[in-house]
């Protein structure tokens, strides 16, 4: 550790401690910390688990204010209170930084300070910062071909005290950092995370997250590896997308992102426009390309007549463009047709695909071309090669230093590229204007509602939607059957009716919701029968007229607080599990856009002679909800609005169930 520390051009003291040596490869070495010549800045603690708790509690005493701890901090010992634990304590109370434990250390090369297991000669500064949960891929990242350079790699294991946001938050005021990169299984510091995602964003520093112990098993494992409660996937993306930061699934994935990212050249309006010397890959990137939902730009007939005067006949002015015909001229042919696809207006990023070779004279010219390509063009242009295991180091770093990446993998490739829109779409994105929150006693009255901790009857529920802005059903509570009957005259039949006695909560399921009701005999029949199995209290409600079902919903997450959702409703939210999330309060426009993905979304345009539905109705529904979950979301435990009925002409709530937060363990028993 000492040595690679050396040849990282570290160039203050480094002292050993170890009671047992006078000296360690011809190092002096000290008896403890108090010995030493002067206090030191950092301890790294290379011992054993059993000494480990001593260790640092002698260098606490000395007065050290950070460590790294390469152990993994578990130990059985008796203890009830866990190592791992013990140490956090201590960290906490003197106010140490820790890096670590079962962490691989840190590289600083702006710094030069190296606090690693090994490693070789000095790495000049890259752009990238690369933080990374996983001390196996922080290490496989970061000793990569070189096509990839970082400022900083942090290998943060069970993060103590100090945690990816933490190294984060520095990565932003480190010189030369042009995009971060993380491997995590959970963030432990949530509001500081969204803190600093708002600086990266403000700063133009994209932030790449590769999100693992996304599946159940995945979960429990990250419990047993670092203690990591993962939380819930749907919501770490509805986190990322609301502050800009881009998921990907796997390290090459973040890899290529990043190689994209960091070039420094953002997406310009419009799609990706691409090149290809060959047909089936092609097709390849065509195929992939769908899966990974990029899309490439509509050229003009300008930017066709250009490619048309520079092909072999036969070849068709296209894009994505099969350019290479026999091959003749070939370097002239692709270097002047991706310059016609780049200056396209609809061409926001040039992907030039090819399995590039070094020593191979045609990809010699390829990457000549490219270079000439770039040199006309703020856009980014990139290679994404089809196979990832070919020979092109060389060619790779040589297009690096031009500013050109070379991508490894045609799935890597498109995710890449889809992250790269997709930050120009978030750095673009206009201020999110939610609709207006009802006045501030009603919203106190509803807070004060919810600290009794009793469930909110359906009435109740349908009031608190409606406050908010949310559209529903007209009806009337009432508990005789004359009210009733009184209630079914004034709504208009046909009416719905529905047992409303307390602590029943899925009425459909026990026969307490009776359809249809078109008269004042069906009317009385079905108070009678409800009344006589639940109790005298139902809800009579008009009957919607039939349309798309959909669900408002919300996600009580324990590290980042209510999250609002939307999806199919029905039977269907349970069947198809179609649901999108969002940290709120959102606009119509956000609203709008989670609901164009999903999976039910082309039902809302019309299907078999039906009309095509209010989407911007359902769009301001949800916004509002969104509204009511980010102003009482913390005082809540459940909220299922569902169905919500969207036809041509609006959308109404048709049923709720809302359950304040003191309530959650009663409702839980009854259920």
């Amino acid at each position: 550790m000492i040595n690679a520390c050396f040849r990282a051009g570290f160039t203050g003291d480094v002292f050993l401690v170890n009671p047992k040596y006078e000296k360690i490869e011809d190092r002096l070495c000290y008896p403890d910390i108090p010995s030493l010549p002067s206090l030191p800045d950092h301890a790294v603690l290379m011992v054993a688990n059993p000494r480990i708790e001593a260790a640092f509690e002698n260098a606490i005493d000395a007065g050290v204010k950070a460590a790294t701890m390469f152990g993994s901090c578990l130990l059985d010992d008796g203890n009830p209170v866990p190592l791992l634990e013990r140490l956090r304590g201590m960290a906490l109370e003197a106010g140490v930084h820790v890096c670590g434990g079962n962490g691989s250390g840190f590289y600083n090369r702006v710094d030069r300070v190296r606090c690693q297991m090994g490693g070789g000669a000095a790495e000049a500064p890259g752009p990238v910062t690369f933080i990374s949960q996983s001390g196996s891929i922080s290490a496989a990242v970061s000793a990569n071909d070189g096509r990839l350079k970082f400022n900083l790699t942090v290998s943060s294991g069970q993060e103590i005290t100090t945690d990816a946001s933490d190294y984060m938050d520095f990565a932003l005021d480190l010189q030369g950092t042009r995009a971060i990169g993380l491997y995590i299984e959970t963030i432990r510091k949530p509001e500081k995370f969204i803190s600093v995602l708002n600086r990266a964003a403000e700063a133009d520093i994209p932030v790449v997250i590769a999100k693992v112990a996304r599946s159940e098993k995945g979960k429990k494992f990250a419990i047993s590896h670092s203690g990591a409660l993962a939380g819930d996937d749907a919501v770490f993306k509805a986190v990322f997308q609301r502050y800009g930061a881009l998921s990907v699934d796997d390290p090459d994935e973040l890899f290529a992102a990043l190689q994209l990212l960091s070039t420094g050249r953002r997406a310009a309006a419009g799609s990706v426009v691409a090149i290809a010397d060959s047909g089936g890959e092609r097709e390849l990137l065509a195929d992939v390309a769908s899966e990974c939902d990029v899309s490439f730009a509509e050229i003009s007939d300008v930017t066709c007549t250009a490619l048309e005067a520079s092909l072999e006949y036969g070849l068709i002015a296209e894009n994505p463009l099969d350019a290479w015909g026999t091959g003749h001229g070939f370097e002239g042919t692709f270097r002047d047709s991706m310059a016609a696809l780049m200056a396209d207006p609809n061409a926001a990023v040039g992907i030039w695909v090819t399995d590039l070779r070094d020593g191979l004279s045609y990809h010699e010219g390829y990457a000549n071309s490219a270079v000439q390509v770039a040199e006309s063009t703020d856009k980014p242009l990139a290679f994404a090669t089809c196979f990832a295991k070919g020979k092109n180091t060389e060619l790779a770093l040589r297009l690096a230093q031009a500013g050109i990446p070379v991508m490894e993998g045609m799935r890597a490739s498109m995710v890449a590229a889809r992250a790269l829109l997709e930050y120009r779409s978030f750095q673009d994105r206009a201020p999110i204007v939610p609709p207006r929150p009802p006045d501030a006693s009603i919203v106190e009255l509803w807070r004060e509602r919810c600290a009794t901790g009793v469930p909110f009857s359906d009435a109740e529920s349908f009031s608190l939607l409606a406050d908010f802005g949310v559209p529903v059903v007209k009806h009337h509570m009432v508990n005789t059957r004359d009210g009733a009957i009184e209630a079914a005259s004034e709504l208009g039949l046909p009416v719905v009716m529905k047992t409303a006695m307390p602590g029943i909560f899925h009425k459909s399921d026990v026969g307490g919701v009776c359809l249809w009701l078109a008269d004042h005999r069906a009317v009385a029949k079905a108070y009678d029968d409800l009344a006589s199995r639940f109790g005298p209290q139902v809800l009579v409600s008009e009957m919607a007229s039939s349309g798309v079902e959909m669900s408002f919903g919300f996600t009580p997450d324990p590290l980042f607080g209510p999250i609002a959702m939307v999806g199919a409703g029905g039977i269907l939210v349970e069947v198809l599990r179609d649901t999108r999330f969002a940290v709120p309060p959102l606009d119509e426009g956000m609203a709008r856009g989670l609901i164009d993905q999903l999976a039910i979304r082309p039902m809302l345009d019309g299907h078999r002679g039906n009309a095509a539905c209010n989407v911007g109705a359902l769009s301001q529904a949800f916004a509002s909800f969104s509204v009511l979950i980010a102003s009482l979301g913390p005082a809540l435990s459940a909220v299922d609005v569902n169905p919500l009925i969207v036809t041509a002409e609006g959308v109404v709530a048709v049923d709720a169930f809302i359950v304040p937060k003191s309530s959650n363990e009663n409702i839980s028993s009854e259920e």
